[in-house]
Formats: structure tokens, sequence, C-alpha cells
């Protein structure tokens, strides 16, 4: 495939999917995964009856843009020239200081006239922007998730796995894609074309993950259900479904949240592993040791679905196969307090205090109030104190 890429602002990432570590408590995900679904809509009214039928709580359009909109973007962008030129200035007059002068903000994920108003957004929201100012101007765009961006960063108890959202133009095999913006020089290998619905799901979807980082569970859920029943086929969205499900004490149903979203994606790691969690809690660790393995791929990059299989082969006497998950954890994110400080009890488990505290010398330039900084500061402390008493 070959692609041309309209870059635009900073870097934008899209919270996602992930797994819990020692906390053995689900996360969430907002955006959609291999998703085979490529239908679109002809108007936003077909885009509307849609979401209506599908029997929401509250209808929203993300993508919909109104005439003061329209008129701004007539203004801006010319009549004439190729659909690729016109995207681009398009592009460039969203981000211009003498336009609209967009810039990113990572939890902000408006609608259209959200962003407009604002004049700030996420990728999903600044897609959501793009794609409906460009299809006013006769420009048949689509949005595309793009996997070759993602990261992963803890917040609290969840684990946030951040994928990126994209506006693509023409065939794939001669693709332009309006980007939100990456780092030069990326290659795009994993996209995805995201139907109107699905791209409208993740709006409701993010919706959602923002109210479960605010620790509003029910309004969380409220959007969650929307979000699926919007686009039956969203994977990531029935894991975050059953990470409110989850925290509303609703276990059954998250279990069964969990499995719809490996029935959809028998790929998608971020269920197995939330999936497992929620076994290991209920008393059920056999078969969430099994779910973590079978979940297990040398192209999951999630570090702390290492650091979980890690514990629980620790947990299970198994030292050695631990030390292998934590070092597949530290080479993906080596500048991380937690599998620095995972290695450190490997050490001292092997009765090398020395490298442990190697380790734990690591760990604490990065982030000394890390749990498991501090528990390897208190078994470190326990090992010379028990040392001392034998000497």
């Amino acid at each position: 495939m070959r692609t041309r890429v309209i870059r635009t602002a900073a870097r934008a990432h899209k919270p996602v999917k992930t797994c819990v570590a020692t906390l053995l408590l689900a996360v969430f995900v907002t955006s959609a995964v291999g998703c085979a679904s490529t239908k679109g809509f002809s108007s936003a009214n077909d885009l509307e009856a849609h979401i209506t039928k599908s029997g929401v709580s509250r209808l929203v359009l993300p993508h919909a843009v109104d005439s003061e909109m329209t008129e701004w973007a007539t203004l801006n962008v010319p009549l004439l020239g190729s659909d690729s030129h016109r995207l681009g200035v398009l592009a460039e007059r969203l981000l211009a200081k003498d336009g609209l002068g967009i810039t990113y903000s990572r939890d902000n994920t408006g609608t259209a006239r959200e962003v407009f108003d604002g004049r700030e957004a996420n990728c999903l929201a600044f897609t959501n922007l793009f794609v409906g100012l460009a299809r006013h101007l006769g420009i048949p765009v689509h949005f595309l998730e793009v996997r070759d961006i993602e990261s992963f960063v803890r917040e609290d108890d969840l684990i946030v796995h951040s994928d990126h959202i994209a506006v693509g133009f023409g065939p794939k095999h001669q693709m332009t894609i309006i980007d939100f913006a990456a780092e030069p020089g990326l290659k795009y290998r994993r996209i995805t074309t995201l139907s109107d619905s699905e791209a409208a799901a993740l709006y409701y979807s993010n919706r959602g993950t923002e109210l479960l980082r605010e620790a509003d569970i029910d309004g969380a859920y409220r959007w969650l259900v929307d979000a699926v029943r919007i686009a039956p086929n969203l994977s990531a969205a029935w894991v975050n479904l059953g990470v409110a499900q989850r925290r509303l004490g609703q276990t059954e149903e998250a279990e069964a949240s969990y499995r719809q979203a490996l029935v959809i994606n028998p790929a998608e790691f971020s269920a197995y592993q939330n999936l497992a969690a929620l076994l290991q809690l209920l008393g059920r660790g056999a078969e969430a040791l099994e779910l973590l393995r079978l979940g297990d791929s040398s192209s999951n990059r999630n570090p702390y679905a290492f650091l979980a299989l890690g514990d629980l082969s620790r947990s299970n006497g198994r030292w050695e196969e631990a030390e292998r998950f934590y070092r597949r954890a530290l080479r993906v994110m080596r500048d991380n307090a937690e599998p620095l400080a995972a290695m450190g009890s490997v050490a001292l488990h092997s009765g090398d205090v020395r490298a442990a505290e190697r380790w734990l010398r690591r760990a604490r330039k990065i982030d000394p109030s890390d749990d498991r900084v501090e528990i390897l500061v208190e078994a470190i402390e326990q090992r010379r104190q028990s040392d001392s008493k034998r000497g």
C-alpha cells in the first residue's frame, strides 16, 4: 500500500484498551480494533436514523457540521484544485493561528461542533471535525484507526492503552492519510477503515472512559451501553463496558461483555487480560492463567500484560518464568519503575541482594513512590535484618 501523509499538529493519542497488572482491576478501551465492517452512510440523516434505531439513551452525531461551520470551510478552502490539495489546505487552516488555531488536548473528545467552538481536540475529536467539513466540501474521506502509534500509561488503578485515529482519503493501494499527528517517518502498516457508525460509537466509548477515569461509574455505564448498541461489532467498546460493569459489581455481565469482545475479535488482548483479572478475583485462578497465556503473543506490546503474567507465574512459584515476562515488560518500557522493581524482586528471591539493590536504585530514579518500588524497599530491608540476625 502506498500512502501520502498530511501531518498536522502535535502527536495525538487516544485512550484505549488495556489490562491490569497487580491490582486485578480491569481497564478500558476506546478504539475499534480489527473490525471487518467498513459500511458507511450516504448522509448524516442515515447515520442519525441508525443511531436512533439502536435505542440509545441520548443522540449525538459526533461529526455533524452546521451552517456556520460549513460557511467557514467554504471561505477557507478553494473550490478548485485536486481533492488532495484541498484536504491539505483544510488541515492547514484548521491549525493555523489565523485560522481556527486548534491545539491538541488528550482528554478532549469533542464533537465537531465542540471542537469548532473550543479550539481543542484529541485525535478523534479533530477527525470528527475534519471529516464533517471535508465531506461538506465534496471530498469522500473516511475514518481510520492507526495502530502503529500506541502507548501505555498507568493512571491510578487504570492502565491506558492509547491508539490513534486519523482521516483516510482514496483507495487502499494509494491512500492519503491526514494525521493529527504522528512523528515524521512513521510507516503506516496497521490501519483499519472504520464505518461512520463505528466512529460514532468510539465517541460514545471515549466519553464513557473519561467518566470511568473520573470515577463516575453510573455515567460511564450509560455511555458505554449506548456505544455497543450503535456498533455491536466494536470489540473495544465491549471491553470498556465490561470495566464499568465490573466496577458496578455486575461480575456476570462483565464476564459476558469480555467474552463478547473475544467473539468479535479473538486477538483483542485487553479482553483476555481483563477477563483473566476478573476470573482471578472470583477465585478461578487456573482459568485466568490459561487465558493470559492464550492472549499472550509476540505482537502484543502491552508491558502491563507481561507484568501480569510475571506476577501470576511468581505467585505459583515459577520464578524463572516470571523473570522472562518481566524482561519482556522491561524491553517495552525501559523508563518505567515497575519492570525494574519487578526484576529486583527476582534478584532478591535468588539471593542476590546486591543485584536487587541495583535494580532498586534504577527504579527509584524514575519513581520512588511506585508501589512495586516501595514493596521492594521493604523486602530488601527485611532480608538485611534476617541476614544480620543469622550473622
